[in-house]
């Protein structure tokens, strides 16, 4: 039996959750499903500029993790766009919306600068 995944820290999407080329009706259109973890790990580091580690620690998960999430979603976006097929974004149990617990990005027991 495998493991359970991790819980996967991620920024929701808001007022969308769907794209498409224009001019083609949706029911004629192949859907390719991109996991919010995908989106959220290429978002922190093609976007962001983030190393994988540092997505890793934001997401709450490892490098190996983010670098599996990238590869995966990276590959899903580019056939959507070059086929011309709708790309759709798909939520799952381990996909956890909202900030990581713990600190964030600064890893546990660390305390900000005060001034």
């Amino acid at each position: 039996m495998p493991r359970r995944k991790k819980l996967r820290y991620c920024r929701g999407i808001e007022g969308f959750n769907l794209f498409k080329p224009s001019g083609i009706p949706l029911s004629q259109l192949d859907i390719i499903e991109l996991g919010l973890d995908e989106l959220e790990a290429m978002r922190l580091c093609d976007l962001e500029d983030n190393q994988q580690e540092e997505a890793a620690e934001a997401m709450g998960v490892s490098r190996g993790t983010v670098q599996r999430l990238l590869q995966s979603g990276r590959k899903k976006l580019l056939h959507a766009i070059s086929e011309g097929h709708a790309l759709s974004f798909s939520d799952a149990e381990h996909v956890c919306i909202g900030p990581r617990r713990g600190g964030g990005r600064h890893g546990r027991g660390h305390r900000g600068v005060t001034g």
